[in-house]
């Protein structure tokens, strides 16, 4: 891709998700994270009104009246992207690949942050960690995100999630607020994704597309994995590879959901051609 088609791609993709996150998702991003980073300031009587679940007992008990707790938001909060970039983000048989709709909400959550005046930082990763760029905030950083969405090239075409998880947890040692962006056609990173969990506000967003779970009756097809780069002769009209074909793909939801839940963490599913807007939209207003 040529530095102006790229620039063209970025002013475009820019356009979309800043409307989006000025309209919809500021708002929703601001009450749903801001009140979670919160540090203690300190300690006053009650007065009507407040809180009783911020009586602080201790102290209340010591002076043998009600005292109440009081915390400040953290000013500043963290956001980082992780965003799976192997071989089968590059499929798609509605109106674009995985790859393009996780760019976009990719852009909407860095443009909801900056709006906030948050830091943003982004992970790439395949079977292993393909880039890092730490957290800055402003404008201009987040069309660096943007960029590197585009058009980076990965060494890798396979996926490994806990190896991801695992670089995230070394790298990330204060509270941040984690989006993993992926179709989530891996297992095994149950146990990691605990650790990160109990450290982070984590939260998993599954695109994938309608033919990832079935495949049509087409006959006797040549099939690509995208992630080994083998071509495989399958026999499409045969029921029991398009039943094996969708169990392993539902094990895999089922494990993503699972997982995720376990770990306190959220999850969204969006389709590609669904309206991912609804699905964040949602989301984010039960979290809040």
């Amino acid at each position: 891709m040529d530095t102006k088609e790229l620039l063209k791609k970025v002013r475009k993709i820019e356009i979309k998700t800043r409307r989006l996150s000025n309209h919809i998702f500021g708002g929703e991003y601001h009450s749903t994270f801001k009140g979670r980073g919160m540090t203690f300031s300190e300690v006053r009587q009650y007065q009507y009104g407040d809180d009783i679940r911020a009586i602080d007992w201790n102290v209340t008990a010591r002076y043998n009246e009600p005292y109440v707790k009081v915390f400040e938001e953290e000013r500043e909060l963290t956001m980082m992207l992780v965003v799976d970039v192997s071989g089968s983000e590059f499929f798609g048989t509605s109106e674009q690949f995985k790859k393009d709709t996780i760019t976009e909400i990719a852009a909407t959550l860095a443009f909801s942050a900056i709006q906030n005046n948050d830091k943003v930082g982004l992970i790439l990763f395949s079977d292993q960690v393909e880039l890092y760029i730490p957290p800055k905030k402003g404008k201009s950083h987040v069309l660096r995100i943007i960029r590197e969405l585009i058009e980076f090239q990965p060494k890798s075409k396979q996926t490994n999630i806990s190896e991801a998880l695992k670089f995230l947890s070394n790298i990330m040692k204060k509270k941040a607020i984690v989006f993993m962006l992926s179709d989530f056609m891996d297992d095994n990173y149950e146990r990691t994704l605990k650790i990160v969990g109990n450290k982070h506000d984590v939260t998993g967003i599954r695109v994938y597309d309608k033919h990832d779970e079935e495949i049509p009756n087409l006959g006797m097809v040549q099939m690509l994995d995208a992630e080994t780069g083998k071509t495989h002769l399958v026999n499409t009209s045969s029921k029991n590879v398009r039943t094996h074909y969708k169990a392993n793909a539902l094990r895999l939801a089922d494990y993503f959901e699972n997982s995720f839940t376990k770990s306190g963490a959220g999850t969204i599913s969006t389709r590609v051609d669904e309206s991912y807007v609804r699905k964040l939209l949602g989301y984010f207003k039960r979290k809040g």
